[in-house]
């Protein structure tokens, strides 16, 4: 079986975007190992930051929190005046989502990458959700699936 050990992620200045991660994610602070600085975001994977002075093409990196976890993280992104949208469209700015009856919050790192914080798996709410998340149903209308409602 495979598993993934790490994710190499682009940053202007890999120390302060690791730093960054970790504080605001609260894992354990980075480890410098040659040109990396290494978060560990699982007990298998790490997110190995490395500066570059080439172009960075944006990435989203989406984290499944406690509810305990979410309300500390959005603590630190309020604290730190971090913009913050309940969509990845970045449209509904400084709200929360409450997709699949959960919580769910999008903010960037200092290079730009987009991190989410969510409290329940995409979908996991199912149709007896008060807030069914719009992929769910997206993806039962196309396939004829979606129950009829009325």
């Amino acid at each position: 079986m495979s598993v993934l050990n790490h994710q190499i992620v682009w940053a202007r200045d890999a120390e302060t975007s690791a730093r960054f991660l970790a504080d605001m994610l609260g894992f354990e602070p980075p480890v410098k190992l040659g040109h990396f600085v290494m978060v560990q975001v699982s007990p298998d994977i790490t997110f190995d930051f490395m500066t570059t002075d080439r172009d960075i093409t944006a990435q989203h990196y989406a984290f499944l929190v406690s509810e305990e976890e979410f309300d500390v993280i959005i603590g630190r992104v309020r604290e730190c005046a971090l913009e913050y949208w309940a969509d990845p469209k970045h449209q509904d700015a400084s709200n929360i989502n409450r997709l699949d009856d959960g919580r769910g919050v999008y903010f960037n790192d200092p290079s730009g990458h987009e991190l989410e914080i969510i409290t329940r798996p995409y979908g996991s709410g199912g149709l007896d959700a008060e807030h069914v998340n719009p992929l769910l149903m997206e993806e039962l209308a196309a396939s004829g699936k979606l129950p009829d409602l009325s």
